[in-house]
Order: C-alpha cells, then sequence, then structure tokens
C-alpha cells in the first residue's frame, strides 16, 4: 500500500518540493503534492544495481555516448517529479539533466515494480510516460517474474516490444541491447556474465 502524500491545500510548486524536502528523504511530486516513496527491497536494489551497470557498460563500450542514472534522481514532467529507478538520457536529450533534476522527459526508464507501487507504476505513471513522451519504458516485476519492454509508436501510444523465442527485453532506444529475464531473478545478477554474452569483453 502506498504512502499517503503529504497534503497542501493550495499544492506546491515544483521547487518549493526541492527546496522543503531534504536530499534524504525519498519522495516524488505529483499533482502539487509530496508523495513519500518507500524504502526499497533488497531484491529490489540488486535488480536495479546491475541494470545501472549493465546499460552503463554496455551504452559506455558500444560508445553510444548519453548518461544513465538512477534513483533519487528526479525526472520533472508537466504535473510529476518522478524518481526512476533507472534512466537513459541519450546525447540529444543530455542536455535535461541539469543540477539537480532531468527537465523533461528521458529517454528510457526502468522500473522495478514493488508491492506497493504496482498501479502507480503499471497505471499512473505508464500514462504520465507515455503522455509525456518517454520513448521507451521497462516494467519489471520480480514478484511476478514478468519483464516487459513498451516503446512510443509513432502516434505517442506505448506498444508493448515483442520479447521473442527466447523471451528477451529487447531495447529500441539502445540499439542491440537485450536482457535475458533469467539473469534478474537470480541471487546475484551478473553484468560481467552479460557484458561476455554480448559480446564486449
Amino acid at each position: 500500500m502506498s504512502l499517503p502524500a503529504l497534503q497542501y491545500p493550495n499544492g506546491i510548486s515544483y521547487e518549493d518540493f526541492l527546496a522543503t524536502v531534504d536530499e534524504g528523504t525519498h519522495a516524488e511530486w505529483v499533482d502539487g503534492q509530496v508523495v513519500p516513496v518507500t524504502p526499497p527491497s533488497k531484491e529490489h536494489l540488486t535488480i536495479t544495481a546491475f541494470l545501472l551497470a549493465a546499460l552503463r557498460g554496455y551504452a559506455n563500450r558500444k560508445r553510444l555516448g548519453g548518461i544513465v542514472l538512477h534513483a533519487p534522481a528526479q525526472m520533472k514532467l508537466a504535473r510529476s517529479g518522478r524518481e526512476p529507478d533507472v534512466i537513459y538520457l541519450s546525447p540529444a536529450t543530455m542536455a535535461r539533466w541539469g543540477e539537480r533534476y532531468v527537465e523533461g522527459p528521458a529517454d528510457l526508464v526502468i522500473e522495478v515494480v514493488s508491492p506497493e507501487s504496482r498501479t502507480r507504476d503499471r497505471r499512473e505513471k505508464f500514462r504520465e510516460y507515455e503522455a509525456a513522451g518517454v520513448r521507451e519504458y521497462w516494467l519489471i516485476d520480480p514478484a511476478q517474474r514478468t519483464a516487459d519492454v513498451y516503446a512510443l509508436s509513432p502516434g505517442g501510444v506505448y506498444e508493448r516490444v515483442d520479447p521473442g523465442d527466447p523471451p528477451r527485453l529487447n531495447s529500441v532506444v539502445l540499439p542491440g541491447l537485450w536482457i535475458d529475464p533469467a539473469w534478474l531473478w537470480s541471487e546475484a545478477p551478473d553484468e560481467w556474465a552479460a557484458f561476455e554474452e554480448w559480446g564486449l569483453i
């Protein structure tokens, strides 16, 4: 269950949110309200750390440029300031990364779903990211052992990317990048094993 928002009768601006909430507090700004975010589980942190290292290593070794960031980096959209688990900004959008947050949509956003965030990630954030123009959205649910990639269509609607056979997370934004879902569910996902599979080492 999500933590209740801190109520501001007249709402609070994003600038006031940044000034009010200290750096040690994990929270998001949604429609003028401050929404606390619960601490992640061990499995959540393990998967996130693997994805961060794997994507960063892939982008660097392939010389794709850009930058890979992780929570608590904020992504400021029209009506929200979210903390995605992992985000990628391409060279064309790197200028959006300012002193304290990303102004506008990242190219790739990954959310690792927690029991309390399932509705938020699959409905609220899905709609927000789609409307804002986040080109690619990954939804990874450790409890249900599901992993899906959605890419923005020319019409601005998310469409699920075919996982193929065997099923993989196939990126559109990072050409040639794929993730075997089995890597995510292991006790200690190894980015170096992924680098070897990708022919990077």
